[in-house]
This record gives C-alpha cells, sequence and structure tokens, in this order.
C-alpha cells in the first residue's frame, strides 16, 4: 500500500499531460488550417453574391477549381448561368501541347460553348460578350513574362474595357512570387510571350498584375476594365507555394516550375530541355556525347509534347532534378552551353524568338559580345529597380 499512492499519482499526472498534449496538438491543427493558403475561388462566399441573376463567362483551364471540383462544375452545382468558356492556351481542361492552337467547341459535361482565344483570336470578341454581364478569370500562373497567361489576361482585360464588361478575377499564389528579375520587356519586342513592360520573373499574382496593367494605363488607348479581384488568404510573397494542379502539361513539378524561367530560354535553341520526357524543364542535353555522362532520349508524349526536339535521338547533358538549391532566374545555365557548342548559330537556332522571350535585344548582343553573367545582369538593374517601384503600388500580399 505504501506504494500505491505514488503510482496512482503518477497515473494522474500522466493522464493530465497527455490531455495537455492532445489539447495543443489540436489547437496547433486548427491553427495550421486556419494559416492555410486559400485560393480565391475557394472563398464563394466572396463573390457567388456577384454572380446571381447575371450571365456569366469565364476564362479558365484546368486549374481553375473550387471545393475540389472544376470551377465550371462548381458553378454549375450554385445554379450560375454560364454562357461562354473562354480557353487560353492548352486548352480548358489542359490537354493540348504548348503552342497547339485551340479549336471551338461544346464542353461536354456541361454543354457550354468553348471558345479558343488562342489561336485565332486572342480575345473575346464584341459578338462573344454581347449576352455576358460579367467575365471571370481563373488560371494559375508561375510569374514569368513568356507565360502566355498573363499575355491573356492583359487582351481579355482590353476587351472588357472595350464592351463595358466587368472582370472578377479569383487570384491565385505566385509559385515564383517571392522575387522579381530580369530586363523589362521594350515596345519592339512585344508579341505572345510578352505584352506589357514588366520583367522575366514579375513577381505578382494575377490579381496584383490585373491591377497594374489597369493603374499604369498600359490597355489600348489608356482603356481602364472594371475589375474586381477575389484575394488569396493567408498567402504572402514569401510564402512556398507548389501548385496543387500543373499549370500545364510540361511543369508537371515545384522543381519544373522554379528553373523555368531560366530554363525557357533553351526554346530557342537546339537544345532539348526534357520536352518529350516525364522531366521536362529539369534536363538539358544535346545528341552528342561530349556533352555529358547524363543522358534521356525525347519520345512523342501525349498529356506532354507529341513532337518534341531532337525526338527519338538520345541526348546527353546534365540533370537538375536533385538540386538542393534552385537558382533564382539566372543565366547561367544559357551561358554555359553557349559557350559549350563550337559554331554559336548550331546553339541558338532562333534568335529572334530568343530576343521576343528576354524582352529585348540588348542581352544576346551583350551575351555575343563575350560579356559576363555579372555584367549583363547589371545592365537591367536601375530599370528593374523602378519597376519594383511601381509594382509596390500593386500589391495586395
Amino acid at each position: 500500500m505504501k506504494n500505491s499512492l505514488p503510482s496512482i499519482a503518477g497515473y494522474a499526472w500522466s493522464r493530465a499531460t497527455a490531455l495537455v498534449l492532445i489539447l495543443v496538438m489540436t489547437f496547433s491543427h486548427v491553427k495550421a488550417q486556419e494559416n492555410s493558403i486559400i485560393c480565391g475561388a475557394d472563398r464563394p462566399d466572396q463573390y457567388l453574391p456577384l454572380l446571381k441573376r447575371k450571365r456569366i463567362g469565364l476564362v479558365v483551364n484546368h486549374t481553375a477549381t473550387a471545393k475540389g471540383m472544376h470551377l465550371v462544375d462548381f458553378l454549375m452545382t450554385q445554379g450560375i448561368t454560364m454562357k461562354a468558356l473562354f480557353a487560353p492556351e492548352h486548352g480548358l481542361r489542359g490537354e493540348a501541347d504548348a503552342g497547339e492552337k485551340i479549336s471551338n467547341s461544346v464542353d461536354e459535361k456541361t454543354g457550354i460553348p468553348i471558345i479558343s482565344i488562342y489561336g485565332k483570336i486572342n480575345r473575346p470578341t464584341p459578338e462573344q460578350l454581347a449576352d455576358i454581364d460579367l467575365l471571370i478569370y481563373d488560371i494559375q500562373d508561375v510569374g514569368c513574362r513568356f507565360y502566355t497567361y498573363i499575355s491573356a489576361l492583359h487582351y481579355v482585360m482590353e476587351a472588357c474595357a472595350e464592351n463595358g464588361k466587368p472582370l472578377l478575377v479569383l487570384d491565385r499564389p505566385n509559385p515564383n512570387g517571392d522575387y522579381c528579375d530580369g530586363p523589362i520587356l521594350k515596345s519592339g519586342f512585344k508579341s505572345g510571350v510578352g505584352v506589357d513592360p514588366i520583367p522575366v520573373v514579375h513577381g505578382c499574382t494575377v490579381g496584383e498584375m490585373a491591377q497594374m496593367i489597369n493603374g499604369e494605363g498600359w490597355l489600348k488607348n489608356g482603356l481602364k476594365c472594371e475589375l474586381k479581384v477575389i484575394p488569396v488568404k493567408n498567402y504572402t510573397h514569401k510564402s512556398t507555394y507548389s501548385p496543387p494542379i500543373n499549370p500545364s502539361p510540361n511543369l508537371p513539378n515545384y522543381t519544373s516550375i522554379r528553373l523555368y524561367p531560366s530554363l525557357c530560354l533553351f526554346e530557342a535553341t537546339s537544345v532539348s530541355i526534357g520536352r518529350g520526357t516525364t522531366f521536362p524543364f529539369q534536363v538539358m542535353g544535346f545528341p552528342d556525347q561530349k556533352f555529358g555522362s547524363f543522358s534521356f532520349k525525347p519520345k512523342s508524349l501525349k498529356g506532354f509534347d507529341t513532337n518534341p526536339l531532337q525526338k527519338d535521338k538520345v541526348c546527353y547533358g546534365q540533370d537538375l532534378r536533385d538540386l538542393k538549391d534552385i537558382p533564382h532566374f539566372t543565366l547561367k545555365y544559357f551561358l554555359d552551353w553557349y559557350h559549350k557548342f563550337d559554331q554559336p548559330a548550331t546553339f541558338l537556332v532562333r534568335e529572334r524568338w530568343f530576343n521576343l522571350l528576354m524582352g529585348d535585344d540588348q542581352v544576346l548582343k551583350m551575351i555575343q559580345a563575350g560579356k559576363s553573367e555579372k555584367e549583363i545582369t547589371a545592365s537591367w538593374q536601375e530599370e528593374l529597380n523602378k519597376y519594383k517601384i511601381v509594382r509596390s503600388k500593386y500589391t495586395l500580399y
């Protein structure tokens, strides 16, 4: 009996400790849920009241989800009237190859017309907007000027402004939103991969970009679009965000998204960056063993790329999949490969495309003149700093 009291006290103490631990863990779990990132589309209480008794058009792709389903399907469950779905690059369900023209069709699940804005036209026409009261834009971006969804945003805003239609942006985090870098787009280099005077890595969410396009008067004739943004909850530009849905077929994971700003420049070269494999934008290779011991063979892959560069050829080069620290936008990889080739012209096979991606022709001139990466990046710092000041007026997070 002398030993029973300590054992009972110890038991009681253990029970009390366990209870406290359970309460702490429960509280921590609740706080984690409270602090989890919630995209604009997953905040229906913020936007459904704006859609009632209105005819809606949507600019969306496969990344537009709400409450675990495609935004179109979710809005159907809420009784929202949708008149048209405008499909950007890769199509409504994200199944088209990069650059593949999208055709008009009908969404099999809902029967709503799908209108391509990546092909013959790059924006909704007045006729297509005539029966629409409000347009919604919801697409996961990756924070690079040459990723075509922000060009689509610009053109959609222009169409809305010209036709007196309001635009509602359901915002999403930018997985490359923690920094800005690269040269500013010059007016002589506008194209489908660059419309506005922003750097290669622009550091904005789509909602912030829409506000900046409007606020800086970048739309044609200085037009303004009637704009409302449903912001992301619990997100800052210091947040690490890996999109739960691949933003496009050839950006299958976080590594590829973070390397994309640097490796996309290789699209102007003869070097494969893994299109036609299951690890695009994570490797570099050319059909010559002198370029490295790592090898891969691009093939026609449905859902990735059906006609990749260096198709069915064994390419040798570098594997970046196991990088511990993925660098911010850098010219290092491009310059290394540029100097590996005996004849630069056999490496850089599309000079105009490189200039369009870069947004000017000065970078290429400096590369050809033998300038170092440090010298080249210094050349755009003054303009980049001015851009950062402009950007700061429109940041939401």
